[in-house]
C-alpha cells in the first residue's frame, strides 16, 4: 500500500472525479451561506443543500469537493472526546462526490470502490461494506461491481444506514465503506465485529442514496430524480494510507503536535495526560484558525460562543502542559503553513488569526486570575456547609447551586467544562439543571425587550392579504415625484374605504418614489397631495417583500381607495440620506484596507443627519487608525469618483469582487453599487451619483457594542462641518481657560498633569509619614484577648484604599494578631479587618467585619484573612470599636 501524504490524497480525489466529468467546487466557508439552521458547515453536502432541495439550480449535475467542516456536538463529536480518542475532531476535511439527478447507486459504488482500491491502493481484502437492511439493490451492486464476498456486505438498521436531511424532506438508505485495520487495533474481544465501537473497523466513506421524500406523516415517496451525496474524512484516509494507528499521527496533524512538543519541552508519548493535551491543542488550533479566517469572532452567543469554547479548551490544556505564556498563535501559524497549499486564502489572514488568538488568550488569563479564586472559595464554602464523604460509595456530595454556576459563567466567563473539572477534583457536584433554568430566564428577559414591526394585532395578516395581488412598483431610484393610485388604506390593522383629516393610516400605492426602510437606510418622508388632499408621509416601510407601506397623517381632505394622488419625496432629506449611505460603503472599504479583510458589516443606520456603521473587529480602533480611515474616505470624496449602479446575475457580481456576506440571501439578479475599484457591494439602497456630492466625512465616535462588534458614528457634508466647527469652538474655549493658544493646549495640559503628579507624590509621602505615626499610635493602644494581639481604632478621613494600606502596615508589624480599622469620610463609614494566617482557622475576618458593619448601619464580608465593609451611621463608630475585643473573644469561643 503506497504511503500517500494528505496533500496527495486531496489531489488524487479531485483529479479522479474531474476525469469522470465532475465539476470541481471549491470549499465554502465554515459559516453556512443563507442557512440559519446551522452554526457551522458540518458536512460536504451543506453547500449543496439548496441544489438537493431544488431551490438552487447549478450549471452542473456532477460535483466533487473537499469541504472544510466543523463539528462540536452530535453522534461522534462530543467536544470532551476530542483528544481522548484516535478519531474525534472538531475541524476536519470532508471529501465528497455528488450527483444531482445524474448517476445513482451503481455509479456511486463503482466510483467509491475504484478510488479506494485503484487510486489509493487499499487492499480489497480489508474492505467491507454496510447497507441498509432492506436495500437489496445496493447489496446486489456491491456483489456485482466489486470483489467483496457476501460475508463482507453487512446489513444494518435505520440508525446506522438510513440518512435524512431532517425530520421531513429528502432521505434515503446509505452504504458505508469500512476498512479493517486488523485485530491489533481492535478491542480484543472474541465478539468484536463490524458493529463494534472499537477502532478496528474504521468507517472511511459514507455513500448516501437520496431516493425518497419523507412527509410530516413519515410517508416515503420516491423522488423523481434520485441523487447521490457522499462523504469521507480526509484525516482517516490519511491515517490508513500512512499506516498509522491514529489520525493525530498522520502528516496532517502530527507536525502540530511537534510544535506543541517544542513549546512545552515535553515528548509526545511519554505521558498519557500530556498526550491528551497535545492532541487537544493540535485539533483545536485547526478549528480556531479556520473559524477566525472565515470571519467568526469569539463571543458569548452562537458561533462566537462555540469558537470561544474551543479556544479556551485549547488554552486550558496548554496550562496543563505548563504553557503559562501565550502560545496558541505559534500553533495557528503552523496550521497556516501546513494548509496554505490547499487553502491559498489562509496566509492573508495569518496576522489577523494570530492577533485574535493572542487577545483571547490574554482575556482567558484574566478569567483564570479573577474568577478561579471565586470558584475555589465557593467550593470551600459549599463543602463546609454540607457533608462531603466522596470516598465512601453512595455518600452525599456537596452541590454547587445553579445560580452560582450561572454567575461564574455569565459574569466571569468561566467555561462549563472547566467548572466541572475543578468541581470533580474537589468531589463536588454541579447543579447544571439549575444553571439551565437561570440561562432560560435570562434569554426570556432578553426576548421580552424585542418588538418587531408588524406586531400590532391584525397588521401582519392584512399585509399578507395585500401582497399577493397588489405589489408596489418602486421607481424611486430615478424619480422623486410621480402620480400613483391608492390601492389600499389601512387603519388600526384593517383595510378601510377612506381616512379623513386629522387621522393617521397606512397607505399602499400601485407605484411609489418613496424608499422603504431597508438595509439600514431609513424610509423616505414627504407628501401625498391633490387639489383636495394633503397628507404628510411620516415614514415608509416594507413589511413584506413586494409591498411598500406609507405611514401618513392626513392634513386636508380624505384619502380613499382608487384615488389618484401626486407622491413627492422630501428631496432635501433624501439627498442627505444618500450621501450618508454612499459614505457607509466608503467607510467599509477603508476599514478593510486599514484593518484587514476580516472586517465585515454587521449592521448600519443611514439617516439624513448621521450614519452609524457596525462592523466585525476584535478591538478598539486607535486614533491613528481612525485618522487613516478618515483620510482614505475623504481622499475619495475630493477625487469626485463616479458612483455606478449595475444590475447583473449574482455569480457575475461575485466574480467582479462584489462584497456579499454569509447569512445574507440574494436573488438571481442583484444590484451592484461601485465606487471605481475601491468599493464594490451588493446593495438595494439609494446613492449619490459621484463621491464629491458628499463633500466631507468626519468620524464622531468609535465604540464597542458587543463582543467582537465595533461601531462607528460619522457625519457628512454640512453635519461634518458643524461638528468640526463645534470642536474648534471647544478647543478655543479650553485654550482661553488655560491661558494658551489653541494649538498649545496639549503641551499646557501635559505640564498641568506633571504638576498634579508631583503633588500626588508629595501627598503620598506625607500620607506614608502620617500612616507610620498613626500605626505606632494604634500599636500602643493594642489589647490582648486570649493571648492574641488585637489592634482596633479609627483613621479619620482615610479612603478605603488608604485604610487597606494602613492595615497591611500593621499586619507586618504585629506578626500575629487581629487588626480592625474604621474610617469616616463624607458621612460614610468604611471598615477593614485582617487576621494573620496563623489565626484564620480560629477567627474569620469576614464574619467579624460583618458584625461591626451591622452596628454602623451597613454590611460587608470577605475572606478569612481580609475583609471589608461599609456603613451609613458614623455616630455608632466609637461604640462599635469598643466592642471589637468582646467580638473577637466571642468568635474565638
Amino acid at each position: 500500500m503506497p504511503q500517500l501524504t494528505g496533500g496527495a490524497i486531496r489531489d488524487r480525489f479531485l483529479r479522479f472525479f474531474e476525469r469522470n466529468d465532475h465539476t470541481v467546487v471549491a470549499s465554502s466557508s465554515l459559516v453556512p451561506a443563507g442557512d440559519p439552521t446551522l452554526l457551522f458547515t458540518n458536512a460536504g453536502m451543506v453547500p449543496f443543500k439548496g441544489v438537493f432541495l431544488g431551490t438552487d439550480p447549478r450549471p452542473y449535475r456532477r460535483a466533487v469537493s473537499i469541504q472544510k467542516c466543523l463539528r462540536v456536538s452530535g453522534k461522534h463529536n462530543d467536544l470532551e472526546n476530542v483528544g481522548r480518542t484516535a478519531r474525534h475532531h472538531t475541524f476536519f476535511e470532508m471529501l465528497g462526490n455528488f450527483s444531482f439527478g445524474d448517476y445513482f447507486k451503481e455509479g456511486a459504488i463503482e466510483y467509491g470502490w475504484a478510488f479506494l482500491t485503484r487510486e489509493l491502493g487499499l487492499p480489497a481484502g480489508q474492505l467491507w461494506a454496510t447497507i441498509y437492511k432492506d436495500d437489496d439493490a445496493a447489496g446486489e451492486l456491491w456483489r456485482r461491481l466489486t470483489d467483496l464476498p457476501s460475508d463482507r456486505i453487512v446489513r444494518l438498521g435505520e440508525k446506522d444506514n438510513f440518512w435524512s436531511m431532517g425530520e421531513t424532506g429528502p432521505c434515503g438508505p446509505c452504504s458505508e465503506l469500512i476498512f479493517d485495520q486488523g485485530p491489533s487495533i481492535g478491542c480484543g474481544r472474541s465478539t468484536c465485529s463490524i458493529e463494534c465501537g472499537c477502532d478496528r473497523y474504521l468507517e472511511l466513506w459514507n455513500l448516501v442514496f437520496m431516493q425518497y421524500n419523507r412527509d410530516a406523516s413519515g410517508t416515503l415517496t420516491p423522488l423523481p430524480k434520485p441523487s447521490i451525496d457522499t462523504g469521507a474524512g480526509l484525516e482517516r484516509m490519511a491515517a490508513v494510507c500512512q499506516g498509522v494507528k491514529s489520525n493525530f499521527e498522520s502528516d496532517l496533524i502530527r507536525p502540530l503536535i511537534a510544535a506543541v512538543e517544542e513549546l512545552s519541552q515535553k515528548r509526545y508519548g511519554a505521558d498519557q495526560n500530556d498526550d491528551v493535551s497535545m492532541r487537544v491543542i493540535a485539533d483545536h488550533a485547526r478549528a480556531v484558525t479556520f473559524a477566525l479566517a472565515d470571519g467568526v469572532l469569539p463571543g458569548n452567543e452562537g458561533r462566537g460562543y462555540v469558537l470561544r469554547r474551543i479556544l479556551r479548551r485549547a488554552l486550558r490544556h496548554g496550562r496543563l502542559l505548563g504553557l503559562n505564556e501565550p502560545f496558541l498563535a505559534v500553533v495557528t501559524n503552523k496550521v497556516i503553513d501546513l494548509m496554505a497549499d490547499a487553502y491559498p486564502e489562509l496566509p492573508a489572514t495569518q496576522a489577523h488569526v494570530a492577533r485574535l488568538a493572542w487577545i483571547e488568550e490574554d482575556r482567558f488569563g484574566i478569567v483564570l486570575r479573577e474568577a478561579l479564586p471565586r470558584l475555589h472559595d465557593l467550593i470551600q464554602n459549599i463543602k463546609s456547609q454540607a457533608p462531603v464523604l466522596s470516598s465512601v460509595e453512595g455518600a452525599e456530595q456537596a452541590i454547587l447551586p445553579g445560580s452560582k454556576l450561572f454567575e461564574l459563567y455569565d459574569t466571569y466567563g468561566v467555561p462549563r467544562d472547566l467548572i466541572d473539572e475543578i468541581a470533580a477534583e474537589q468531589s463536588v457536584r454541579c447543579d447544571w439543571g439549575g444553571f439551565e433554568t437561570e440561562l432560560r430566564r435570562q434569554r426570556e428577559m432578553s426576548r421580552a425587550h424585542l418588538k418587531a414591526f408588524g406586531d400590532v394585532p391584525g397588521v401582519a395578516e392584512v399585509f399578507h392579504n395585500l401582497v399577493g395581488a397588489r405589489r408596489t412598483v418602486f421607481l424611486g431610484y430615478e424619480r422623486l415625484e410621480l402620480e400613483a393610485s391608492v390601492v389600499s388604506v389601512i387603519a388600526d390593522g384593517k383595510e378601510v374605504d377612506r381616512i379623513g383629516a386629522g387621522h393617521e393610516a397606512e397607505v399602499v400605492l400601485d407605484q411609489t418614489p418613496f424608499y422603504a426602510e431597508s438595509g439600514g437606510q431609513v424610509g423616505d418622508t414627504g407628501y401625498l397631495r391633490s387639489d383636495a388632499v394633503l397628507a404628510e408621509v411620516l415614514d415608509t416601510k416594507r413589511p413584506l417583500a413586494g409591498l411598500i407601506v406609507h405611514r401618513v397623517q392626513v392634513k386636508r381632505g380624505e384619502i380613499r381607495s382608487g384615488q389618484r394622488l401626486f407622491a413627492s419625496v422630501d428631496a432635501d432629506r433624501r439627498s442627505t440620506t444618500v450621501k450618508n449611505h454612499t459614505a457607509t460603503h466608503l467607510i467599509h472599504a477603508a476599514l478593510r484596507q486599514v484593518l484587514g479583510d476580516h472586517v465585515r458589516q454587521e449592521g448600519s443606520l443611514v439617516a439624513s443627519d448621521r450614519l452609524r456603521f457596525d462592523f466585525r473587529h476584535y478591538g478598539p480602533l486607535s486614533s491613528v487608525e481612525i485618522t487613516q480611515i478618515e483620510g482614505i474616505v475623504n481622499t475619495h470624496l475630493w477625487a469626485n469618483v463616479p458612483v455606478t449602479v449595475d444590475e447583473m446575475r449574482l455569480d457575475e457580481a461575485l466574480a467582479r469582487g462584489a462584497l456579499a456576506f454569509f447569512g445574507d440571501k440574494y436573488g438571481d439578479e442583484v444590484r451592484v453599487v461601485s465606487v471605481a475599484d475601491f468599493s464594490v457591494e451588493l446593495c438595494g439602497g439609494t446613492h449619490t451619483k459621484a463621491t464629491g456630492e458628499i463633500g466631507l466625512l468626519k468620524i464622531a465616535h468609535e465604540t464597542g457594542v458587543a463582543a467582537g462588534i465595533r461601531r462607528i458614528e460619522a457625519l457628512t457634508g454640512p453635519g461634518a462641518f458643524q461638528h468640526l466647527k463645534h470642536e474648534g469652538e471647544v478647543l478655543r474655549e479650553s485654550a482661553d481657560r488655560l491661558k494658551s493658544k489653541p494649538l498649545e493646549v496639549p503641551e499646557k495640559v501635559d505640564r498641568l498633569f506633571d504638576s498634579a503628579r508631583a503633588f500626588e507624590r508629595e501627598i503620598q509621602r506625607l500620607r506614608a509619614k502620617l500612616g507610620a505615626e498613626i500605626a505606632e499610635e494604634l500599636l500602643q493602644k493594642a489589647t490582648q484577648v486570649a493571648g492574641i494581639t488585637v489592634v482596633a481604632g479609627l483613621a479619620e478621613r482615610y479612603d478605603q484604599r488608604a485604610l487597606r494600606e494602613l492595615v497591611d502596615r500593621l499586619r507586618t508589624k504585629i506578626g500575629s494578631g487581629v487588626i480592625v480599622l474604621a474610617t469616616s469620610l463624607d458621612g460614610r463609614v468604611g471598615w477593614v479587618a485582617a487576621v494573620t494566617p496563623d489565626l484564620t482557622s480560629r477567627l474569620h475576618a469576614g464574619k467579624l467585619v460583618k458584625e461591626l458593619a451591622t452596628i454602623t448601619g451597613g454590611s460587608g464580608g470577605g475572606r478569612a484573612d481580609l475583609a471589608e465593609a461599609g456603613g451609613k451611621n458614623p455616630d455608632e463608630l466609637d461604640r462599635a470599636l469598643r466592642l471589637v475585643p468582646e467580638l473577637v473573644k466571642r468568635f474565638l469561643a
